[in-house]
């Protein structure tokens, strides 16, 4: 049941939201799209070039840690707490899911050309090769999940 009638924060909400959302996008990216003949996403690659721009050295340890809190944590908190409220004060007529998918959208944005172009110095968006667009997919996913389980959870 749900810990809060309103929307908002509550820890188990995020938790679950991040874990199913993270489990989806993973399961697309690294065994539906190659399945298919697509690409293989490679988030934990691309978090470890993000701690080699940092430190100077890479850590895989690492960088699944910030692939996983990237997805437990942080994507769905800025789902919780900045795009769903500002959807709802901004834009109320506008349905969760379309909300969702224009989040999905910004996350692909932050990941491929903040994190992977002007952090980790590859292309940016990575040259909008195939992987590209699987990310894309991929992050849409992610956000609309994360969003569902939120709605399911919060209402």
């Amino acid at each position: 049941m749900p810990t809060t009638t309103r929307p908002g924060f509550d820890l188990p909400t995020l938790l679950l939201a991040g874990a199913a959302a993270t489990v989806a996008f993973d399961f697309f990216g690294q065994s539906l799209s190659p399945a298919l003949g697509f690409a293989k996403l490679a988030p934990v690659p691309l978090a470890n070039q993000v701690i080699q721009t940092f430190t100077g050295a890479g850590f895989e340890p690492g960088a699944h840690a910030l692939h996983y809190m990237a997805g437990l944590i942080a994507y769905p908190l800025g789902w919780m707490l900045i795009a769903r409220p500002l959807a709802a004060r901004l834009t109320p007529a506008l349905p969760w899911w379309f909300v969702a998918i224009l989040y999905g959208v910004a996350l692909w944005i932050f990941a491929l050309y903040v994190m992977a172009h002007l952090i980790a110095g590859n292309p940016a968006f990575l040259g909008f090769t195939q992987i590209t667009w699987v990310a894309l997919i991929g992050h849409v996913l992610f956000a609309l999940i994360a969003a569902m389980v939120v709605r399911w959870r919060q209402g």
